[in-house]
C-alpha cells in the first residue's frame, strides 16, 4: 500500500535529505518550497502525513498547518529552527501532532514518522489498517466511536486531531482509573517520556478547550495533581 508524505522546506538541502531518507523506507515523497504549493497539493492528493517547514516564503508553517487542519486529518510533523516552547505550544495547538527542532537527525525524523503512521492508521477508519469492529463510548453527554472516529458532546461534533481523539479514547478506555502523564505519551506516541516533557500537558490542554471545559472545574477531564489525569 502507497504511504504519500508531503514534505514542505524552502531549504532545499532540507528538502532533499528528508526526501531521500523517506525513499529509502518506501514513501512516496511530494516535496514543495513554498506553502502555497504545498496547499495545491493537498487540494489534488491523497496525503498520509506531511512536514511543514515554519519558516517559509509565502505561508508560514503554523498558517499552513492551520489550513490544512480545516479539512485533513492526517499527522502533522512541524520543522522548526526555534526552540522557544510557545513556538511548539503554538504548533500543537493549531493541530501539529509532532515537531522537531533544527538541526535533526534524519534517522530520527523517520522514526517519528513512522510512528505517526503506526496511530494514524490504528484510529483512523478510513485507512487501511484501521479495526473493523465498532466500539463506542457513551456517558454524561459525550460520545466517542473508534469505528467513525467522531466524537460528540451534548450532540455537538468536536472537530479532533488524530492525536485528540487517541488521548481522549484512552482515558475512556481507563474511564475511572488515573492515567499517569507517563503512561498516556508511551501508550499514545509510542515513545519514552521525559520528566521535562509538557507535550501531554498542551494536548490536553488544547483537549478541554475543544470541549468547552472549565480549566479550573473540568467536568470530564481532571487532573489529579501529582498523579495524571482522569475521566470519571
Amino acid at each position: 500500500m502507497q504511504t504519500d508524505i508531503l514534505v514542505v522546506d524552502d531549504e532545499a538541502a532540507i528538502a532533499d535529505l528528508v526526501e531521500v531518507y523517506l525513499r529509502n523506507e518506501g514513501f512516496t515523497v511530494h516535496k514543495f518550497y513554498t506553502g502555497q504549493e504545498a496547499l495545491d497539493c493537498v487540494a489534488r492528493t491523497h496525503l498520509d502525513l506531511a512536514i511543514l517547514d515554519v519558516m517559509l516564503p509565502d505561508i508560514d508553517g503554523f498558517t499552513l498547518c492551520r489550513r490544512i487542519r480545516e479539512q485533513h486529518l492526517f499527522p502533522i510533523l512541524m520543522l522548526t529552527a526555534k526552540v522557544e516552547d510557545m513556538d511548539k505550544i503554538t504548533g500543537l495547538t493549531l493541530g501539529a501532532d509532532d515537531y522537531l527542532t533544527k538541526p535533526f537527525n534524519p534517522l530520527e525524523l523517520v522514526a517519528r514518522v513512522k510512528t505517526q503512521l503506526r496511530r494514524y492508521l490504528r484510529y483512523n477508519p478510513a485507512a487501511p489498517a484501521a479495526e473493523e469492529a465498532p466500539e463506542e463510548y457513551d456517558f454524561r453527554g459525550l460520545q466517542i466511536c473508534r469505528d467513525t472516529h467522531k466524537c460528540l458532546l451534548f450532540g455537538e461534533e468536536l472537530s479532533l486531531t488524530p492525536l485528540e481523539f487517541s488521548i481522549l479514547w484512552y482515558l475512556c478506555q481507563r474511564r475511572g482509573k488515573v492515567v499517569s502523564s507517563e503512561e498516556l505519551f508511551e501508550a499514545v506516541w509510542g515513545e519514552r517520556y521525559f520528566d521535562s516533557n509538557n507535550t501531554v500537558m498542551s494536548h490536553i490542554a488544547r483537549l478541554r478547550e475543544k470541549m468547552h471545559e472549565n480549566s479550573r472545574k473540568p467536568k470530564f477531564i481532571k487532573t489529579v495533581w501529582g498523579v495524571g489525569y482522569t475521566i470519571e
